[in-house]
């Protein structure tokens, strides 16, 4: 385990293959500075290359998931004639997403409490949302004369179809957890207290999962959302003909004709 002042990195004992990044400036809702961007850019970066990773739980400490970024560290650096707030987008917003999305293993979000701005971003682009019953998400960008940024214009609208996307981005319109759910943004909402525990009960699920073949998921639903349907099939059949000769198929076949539970390795 491995604790900063902005950053928390937690796995879990005895090899069951979950970390948890949990966000740690609760005082300020978790709001994203420049030290947090990169700490966690580098922390989803080791995750993603450390095999012993199978699952990855994004989270919040306190009462608030991710506010999004810091406003009072944005203003302040563009007041002292620092250029910095307009790389942020380049050099931070942008990496974390495809990070995340890219990533050849599950991502779940914990959303604990308020999600706005790129914070809701981040849980937009994460596998697997779980909310808390006082989370709620927030679209604000046109409330500073801005538009969305961290794949929000792509996350989105995937999530709950381009005409809601554009109402809650133009009207900045709080979600509540109960609607979230109704509307698809989550998966599941549980009571407060719930939530840590069955975060971490579906993260040991994925993790003893078979890993190789969830990276396939991800890559397939991105390319069929980009893509016409013949390059959509041919991109199953390249995925099913590499995962075909994965242990962990064989091991599911085994376990199948044998009739117990399959062990899988991730490989």
């Amino acid at each position: 385990m491995t604790t900063d002042d902005v950053l928390q990195v937690t796995d879990s004992g005895e090899g069951a293959g979950v970390r948890t990044l949990t966000l740690n400036r609760p005082q300020a809702y978790n709001a994203l500075t420049v030290e947090l961007k990169e700490r966690l850019l580098t922390a989803l970066r080791e995750a993603a290359g450390d095999d012993g990773v199978r699952a990855v739980v994004l989270t919040g400490a306190g009462k608030a998931f991710c506010a999004g970024q810091d406003l009072k560290e944005h203003v302040g650096l563009l007041q002292s004639g620092d250029d910095a707030p307009l790389r942020t987008v380049a050099d931070h917003y942008n990496p974390l997403i495809e990070t995340i999305t890219g990533m050849a293993k599950p991502v779940i979000a914990g959303v604990n409490g308020p999600a706005a701005g790129a914070g809701a971003a981040l849980a937009y682009a994460s596998d697997l949302r779980i909310a808390a019953g006082s989370a709620n998400f927030l679209m604000a960008f046109a409330n500073v004369g801005l538009g969305p940024d961290s794949g929000a214009s792509w996350t989105l609208q995937r999530l709950v179809g381009h005409g809601r996307a554009q109402e809650l981005m133009m009207l900045a319109r709080t979600v509540d957890s109960t609607e979230a759910l109704r509307i698809g943004l989550v998966g599941e909402v549980v009571a407060d207290d719930e939530l840590a525990g069955r975060v971490h009960e579906v993260a040991l699920k994925l993790a003893a999962g078979p890993t190789v073949a969830y990276a396939k998921i991800k890559s397939t639903l991105a390319t069929a959302a980009e893509s016409t349907l013949s390059e959509a099939l041919a991109a199953e059949d390249a995925a099913q003909t590499e995962l075909g000769g994965t242990a962990d198929h064989a091991e599911a076949v085994d376990a199948f004709v044998n009739k117990r539970k399959p062990v899988f390795t991730g490989k």
